[in-house]
């Protein structure tokens, strides 16, 4: 079997087993009353089956496992102990609400089981700052920080319908174009059985009606673990490629990911500025300030992964300057779009506001030009004098 022919079979894997699994998992959560139930932070109105991330966890692990064939994939035993771990802390989360601090621990248990066990890491900033080759101790900080950032990344963007799933869909399809081009074909595989469990996903969560189901924490948690997992080892491989992909690896990597690191920081940003816990939930996601245009989910998340796919082309058109220049180019882009929907609305509240007041103005005109050219009490009296 071609390596192209167990791509293609891995993808349909993924799409079929989740299209498979939804129905029984919607039926099962109306039985027993599994729902998400809407409140004043939540944009669906009605309550909706939230447990599609076991759908996804199925998907994307049986396709993985039947893609790779006879394919040797020693990370996968790691990846497979995190993806786990995760799977059970976001079922209790989506059941029974845990404690951020309980999920956050459970994060830093699985990056660090892939880290320290798996050793998947950052052993090479790729010339950033002017450093490249970086000690243990601190390839196992950053790698941790980038892990669980990417990981809570993922989680606080799905909030409305196939955003969430689109952007991790663009991600593992870009990842697993690059894994195929330098060879890298066991992760093209888990990238490809992203893609296609995702796919079907998309489908029920932002069309399906009978079968309407939100992937809920323990899909978000999942996505955003894999997604960190192979941003990391396409740099690594990235090394041992080509001078030039060494050296573009890490912006191209941020441009990927950069909606939804870049929505979480601006949030943080936003929340500390008002001395508030930077996990606090509020309303201030780019998303929900593009509902706030009056757009639908499916608008809004078409736009969002048009800015990503913007993010990802700027990085390519400007891939042959300097590393530390095109990320803060990409920092600049960030600003710029995490802030644009907020300029929109607050221009169209003012031209709002002024289209008011002139028509105000017009049916009040009569009134003033009246009141204008009514002689005063005054004149009347020099005049009858």
């Amino acid at each position: 079997m071609t390596p192209s022919i167990q791509i293609i079979l891995t993808f349909f894997i993924g799409l079929i087993l989740v299209l498979v699994s939804v129905p029984v998992i919607v039926r099962l959560s109306k039985e027993k009353k599994l729902f998400d139930m809407p409140n004043e932070r939540k944009v669906n109105k009605t309550g909706i089956p939230n447990l599609g991330g076991i759908a996804l966890f199925i998907g994307i692990t049986i396709a993985t496992l039947l893609g790779l064939h006879r394919f040797i994939f020693p990370d996968l035993r790691y990846i497979l102990v995190g993806m786990i771990i995760l799977f059970f802390v976001g079922i209790k989360d989506d059941i029974l609400i845990i404690s951020p601090r309980k999920k956050l621990l459970a994060q830093i248990l699985s990056a660090l089981i892939l880290i320290i066990a798996g050793n998947i890491r950052f052993t090479d900033l790729h010339g950033i700052l002017g450093v490249h080759e970086i000690n243990y101790i601190t390839s196992v900080v950053l790698s941790l920080v980038i892990i669980v950032a990417l990981i809570n990344a993922l989680n606080l963007i799905d909030g409305i319908d196939g955003l969430a799933a689109s952007l991790s869909m663009l991600a593992a399809l870009s990842f697993g174009i690059q894994f195929l081009i330098m060879g890298q074909f066991q992760y093209a595989v888990l990238c490809f059985s992203v893609v296609g469990s995702l796919s079907a996903f998309f489908f029920y969560n932002v069309f399906g009606k009978k079968n309407k189901i939100f992937m809920g924490d323990t899909g978000s948690l999942l996505l955003g673990l894999l997604i960190a997992v192979i941003a990391i080892k396409f740099n690594e491989f990235s090394l041992t490629h080509t001078a030039r992909m060494s050296s573009f690896s890490p912006a191209l990597s941020l441009a990927i990911v950069a909606v939804p690191i870049f929505d979480m920081i601006w949030l943080f940003i936003h929340r500390l500025r008002k001395k508030k816990s930077p996990f606090s939930p509020d309303m201030n996601h780019i998303h929900h300030k593009l509902l706030k245009l009056n757009l639908s989910h499916l608008q809004s998340t078409l736009i969002i992964v048009g800015i990503n796919l913007i993010f990802i082309a700027a990085a390519y058109a400007f891939r042959s300057l300097n590393n530390n220049i095109l990320f803060a180019l990409l920092f600049v882009l960030g600003i710029f779009f995490t802030n644009l929907p907020s300029l929109v609305y607050e221009y169209i509240k003012s031209k709002k506001s002024n289209a008011k007041k002139a028509q105000l103005n017009l049916t009040f005109m009569p009134f003033k030009n009246y009141s204008a050219n009514r002689p005063s009490e005054t004149s009347q009296k020099e005049g009858s004098e």
